[in-house]
């Protein structure tokens, strides 16, 4: 667990490192972006190790290391963000941080809705093929009784004609 934190911590990190390096020779915005991505990969990770608690022990979930460790590294990512909105917003003019953030913010709901309405065809196209396995048995049922009927009858009438004793 504390490994996993250490690793989003890093990751923010080695990317406020990255910015601070390229910023200073950025033409423009596209240039240091990868590190931008690096950023809030990093902060996510610190965000999600926060945030889970599933299969710790309870001296891991409430222990005052692990519990400070997570606070201080949710700090830590929080005072890194800044600083770097800062450091883009003096480099590129205000804003430049606010419609970097907005502009994810907006891909990331557009993906959660692709991924929604493609979850939902997903399950029509399921419905419907169990649909036309339902048809197809229920019409294989019909042919068989009816050819069963078909036997039957044919049987009978040969008994009845006396072919069949």
């Amino acid at each position: 667990m504390i490994a996993e934190t250490l690793a989003g911590i890093a990751l923010v990190k080695s990317a406020v490192d990255g910015i601070k390096s390229a910023i200073g020779t950025a033409n423009d915005i596209g240039e240091i972006a990868g590190h931008i991505d690096k950023l809030f990969e990093g902060e996510k990770q610190v965000q999600q190790q926060r945030a889970k608690k599933s299969g710790a022990g309870v001296a891991d979930q409430f222990g005052i290391h692990s519990v400070a460790q997570e606070m201080i590294d949710a700090r830590l990512a929080q005072e890194k963000i800044t600083e770097m909105r800062n450091l883009v917003d003096m480099r590129f003019g205000p804003g430049t941080w606010k419609g970097i953030v907005d502009e994810r913010a907006r891909r990331i709901q557009e993906a959660k809705e692709a991924a929604a309405v493609a979850r939902r065809a997903a399950i029509q196209r399921h419905n419907e093929m169990m649909e036309n396995v339902k048809v197809g048995i229920a019409v294989a049922v019909v042919a068989a009784i009816a050819v069963g009927f078909l036997v039957f009858a044919m049987v009978a009438s040969a008994k009845a004609s006396g072919i069949i004793t």
